[in-house]
């Protein structure tokens, strides 16, 4: 079990809400440093192809002004992997990206797509990024994860968020499975995508897990009680879990 689970915040929809009106607020970096204060171990953003909400102006602003790690998420491209290395930020999460999906569906086919990603992660070592491919909980996932060389891999929780019951039960047992057998070759797993109050716990009770990655519930919740209050509150939530 790691000492303490890390919870990177994930302040793409502050973006989202500040384009929404094309105007210079709410500003993603004041929320990033205000989500440093209340806990977050970790900031994420995910600059898209088509910028609908995290911009470029925005990454070089956190890479620059953070005081905690700054995870960069990223499709495979050419055009973001110049980014990445323009930046070097701490790490670099790569996600699978499809245009019209409104957020990210499922995880990177790390398998299917390892001659595309191995001269990618090699050069994003070489920069010092600690690279991470968000999969989903799969075996031959975590096989080429392993071949890859990649020190990281985040776990797709997003169905096990979706279902319930006995499928629910299922899922979370696939995950800690997977989160076991990444551990066990020596890959820190982390998890991400849907987490919210009400199913985080059996998700950050898994020990081999490292860090969760949670942003829209949290943007959604500092609706209600303030940002800070909001991811405090998941801090509580994650440190109770896991002791």
């Amino acid at each position: 079990m790691t000492d303490h689970l890390r919870l990177g915040v994930n302040i793409d929809h502050v973006a989202t809400i500040r384009n929404a009106r094309g105007t210079r607020y709410p500003d993603p970096v004041r929320a990033a440093l205000a989500a440093q204060a209340a806990g977050a171990d970790g900031i994420t953003a995910h600059l898209r192809e088509d910028r609908r909400h995290i911009t470029d102006e925005d990454i070089a602003r956190l890479s620059a002004e953070l005081d905690i790690p700054f995870n960069f998420e990223m499709a495979a491209t050419e055009e973001m992997l110049a980014i990445a290395l323009r930046h070097r930020p701490h790490a670099v999460c790569l996600v699978p990206e499809r245009r019209e999906e409104r957020t990210t569906e499922g995880g990177l086919d790390a398998a299917g797509l390892h001659n595309h990603l191995a001269p990618m992660i090699d050069r994003l070592r070489e920069a010092g990024c600690r690279v991470s491919l968000f999969i989903e909980a799969d075996p031959r996932q975590i096989e080429a994860a392993l071949r890859l060389r990649a020190p990281v891999v985040e776990l797709h929780t997003g169905r096990y968020c979706e279902v319930e019951g006995t499928e629910r039960t299922a899922e979370l047992r696939r995950i800690a499975d997977m989160a076991a057998l990444a551990a066990k070759n020596g890959i820190e797993p982390h998890a991400g995508h849907g987490l919210t109050y009400d199913n985080v716990g059996p998700i950050a009770a898994i020990p081999q897990i490292a860090e969760l990655n949670i942003g829209h519930f949290l943007i959604g919740e500092a609706i209600f009680l303030g940002l800070h209050e909001s991811v405090a509150e998941m801090r509580r939530q994650m440190d109770a879990a896991r002791g």
